[in-house]
């Protein structure tokens, strides 16, 4: 493969970035599997971040959304998915302060749900705990997590403290 010029490469770069939503981390590894100077690479960049091709508050925003509906991700997941991509702090918390309780809730009720049901465990208890780690892996909280078992299993509290 021949080597791309900065003007070529801010033509691509810029199709990639208009086809979804980027971040910079996105857009940096393209730029440097091409092959440019670091140098070359921060000024595409800066033409895009001023052109608004990259928008990172704009693309954790859809990413939150994204992440939570099609994946069932709960927001410790999402934040760290998030931060892995060089998202700062505060637009990931901007970004995770813009789901809907409710919403989130019954995503977490609904996989709990059709999770339990595949689930086999000797006995309640032991269902309850698997319940729990399933959540925790697709990063829900605890307390929420716990919220919502009890009300699967009917009300038996397996005391939520001891899982937390």
């Amino acid at each position: 493969m021949k080597q791309l010029s900065e003007p070529e490469m801010l033509h691509r770069v810029a199709a990639y970035c208009s086809a979804a939503e980027r971040c910079i981390q996105d857009v940096e590894k393209k730029i440097k599997a091409a092959g440019l100077t670091g140098e070359e690479s921060d000024r595409i960049i800066a033409r895009l971040l001023k052109e608004r091709f990259i928008d990172e508050s704009r693309f954790a925003r859809y990413f939150v959304n994204d992440k939570l509906r099609f994946n069932k991700w709960g927001r410790i997941k999402i934040s760290y998915e998030l931060q892995r991509k060089g998202i700062p702090a505060d637009i990931r918390t901007e970004a995770l302060a813009g789901i809907d309780e409710q919403e989130y809730q019954d995503i977490l009720f609904s996989l709990l749900k059709s999770k339990k049901k595949t689930t086999r465990g000797k006995d309640e208890r032991e269902t309850y705990i698997k319940l729990l780690r399933f959540a925790a892996g697709r990063g829900f909280e605890g307390r929420d997590t716990s919220r919502c078992l009890k009300q699967l299993f009917n009300g038996n509290d397996y005391d939520e403290d001891t899982f937390e």
